[in-house]
């Protein structure tokens, strides 16, 4: 890249993080193209709310057009800033939001709770043309002039002076740049599955489930997370966004219309503790073997599990990066799960994703101000990330590791310590003023 020339980004992959990130590029006037596996703008019209947190909010805030983040805003809320824990009898433990742990703060510095394919409808709207699709990316090359050519699994390839690799877990690009950056197994499996919202299952099912997410916490040995999915629609306030391109704002209607709403459970427990070869059983087994598992629990959570379609069960081994020392900074970097991929059970990987992508748009764009050289940007970008990535990625292994923890004394406690923090609101607050956030 010459020094009067500002730098053209490619981003691989249009998930969160990457989207996000080339909003932001876009909207300082950075030239920025995505790349994108999926074949059409609305095949991922799958996944539950997801939370996002004050960091979350104002990395959002940052990176989108005000039109954009204002439907952001309207479209988040439902069950948004409350999360429960309860005992396998459904009996309360802890019940926590944003009013109880924070006070009231300002629209920006908040917590939400939003659908994954309405907050990615959000990001695509403005982008347009920017966003390629059916493009997988299979690999790079470093060209002789300092550029980089990403390559594409249908043949095509493009230039740019700067790779991004907003790819996922199972990045391609980390694979070829960062080989040694591994994604190992935890020793811990979910077993997960959906329980569908009709009019009819929806009197069956405990009012609680519905409500918002919560943990449940059994004396030792497992743990499950239930969330309620019920899909967002477009807020007619804000169905102007997308510019003159030809960029729909949103999913459309229709599609929600044929979307079932659904409750989310995934019992986890170590590899150890399953009865069998997990890999071995179908569907049905599986939800014959969490059902034998969890035979003793309440009979509200024996509805959920038992009334969930068998089709819908899924084995989910749960995956954590291993951290890597700083390496040698070029103009092919990294963000998200593609280089910091971490468990669910602290619920923090999207906006440790949307951090990445606002201190990487802020660094490329100082470049392309002239403000300082791209790879010197870069590195300084990656050597923040590393530190606070990695950092989000210990905490999640520990939250996931104590969730099937057999210590029974210690599950004990934290069962009083709950109940305890419950019963005092000043404790509380005191507490979990930091719940959820990296």
């Amino acid at each position: 890249m010459s020094a009067n020339k500002s730098p053209h980004v490619i981003v691989a992959g249009g998930g969160i993080g990457g989207l996000a990130l080339a909003n932001g590029l876009r909207k300082a006037g950075v030239s920025v193209a995505v790349y994108e596996r999926d074949r059409h703008r609305t095949d991922r019209v799958q996944g539950f709310r997801i939370h996002i947190n004050p960091s979350g909010s104002r990395a959002l805030h940052g990176l989108l057009p005000e039109a954009a983040y204002q439907a952001f805003i309207v479209s988040a809320g439902k069950g948004a800033t409350r999360f429960g824990f309860v005992t396998e009898q459904m009996k309360e433990l802890l019940n926590l939001d944003s009013e109880a742990t924070e006070g009231e703060r300002d629209e920006v510095d908040r917590h939400y709770g939003i659908s994954r394919i309405t907050l990615r409808q959000i990001l695509l709207a403005e982008l347009g043309a920017v966003v390629q699709y059916d493009k997988a990316i299979t690999g790079y090359a470093e060209l002789p002039d300092g550029r980089v050519e990403a390559y594409f699994a249908d043949g095509s390839s493009a230039i740019g002076d700067v790779l991004v690799g907003a790819d996922g877990g199972t990045s391609r690009v980390r694979a070829q740049r960062l080989p040694r950056a591994e994604r190992v197994e935890t020793g811990i499996v979910t077993v997960a599955g959906k329980f569908t919202l009709t009019d009819e299952s929806r009197r069956r099912l405990a009012p609680k489930f519905l409500a918002s997410p919560l943990a449940v916490m059994p004396p030792k040995g497992c743990g499950m997370f239930i969330a309620p999915h019920e899909f967002d629609r477009p807020d007619p306030r804000y169905s102007g966004i997308g510019g003159n391109d030809g960029a729909a704002a949103l999913v459309p209607g229709a599609l929600f219309d044929n979307t079932q709403p659904y409750v989310f459970w995934a019992y986890a427990a170590k590899r150890g503790d399953y009865p069998g070869e997990l890999e071995s059983l179908d569907a049905t087994q599986l939800h014959d073997m969490v059902n034998r598992l969890t035979a003793g629990w309440a009979p509200e959570l024996r509805e959920l599990v038992g009334g969930s379609e068998t089709d819908t069960i899924t084995l989910i081994p749960i995956r954590t990066s291993v951290p890597v020392p700083q390496w040698e900074t070029t103009n092919v970097t990294l963000l998200g799960d593609a280089i910091h991929s971490m468990t669910p059970f602290r619920g923090i990987g999207a906006n440790v994703a949307l951090r990445d992508a606002q201190l990487l748009c802020r660094k490329l764009v100082a470049a392309a101000n002239g403000e300082q050289p791209l790879l010197a940007a870069i590195h300084d970008y990656e050597a923040q990330m590393i530190e606070y990535g990695f950092a989000a990625v210990r905490d999640s292994l520990t939250a996931a590791e104590q969730t099937v923890s057999d210590n029974s004394v210690g599950r004990a406690i934290g069962r009083t310590v709950f109940r305890v923090a419950e019963a005092v609101p000043p404790l509380k607050r005191k507490m979990f003023a930091g719940f959820g956030s990296e």
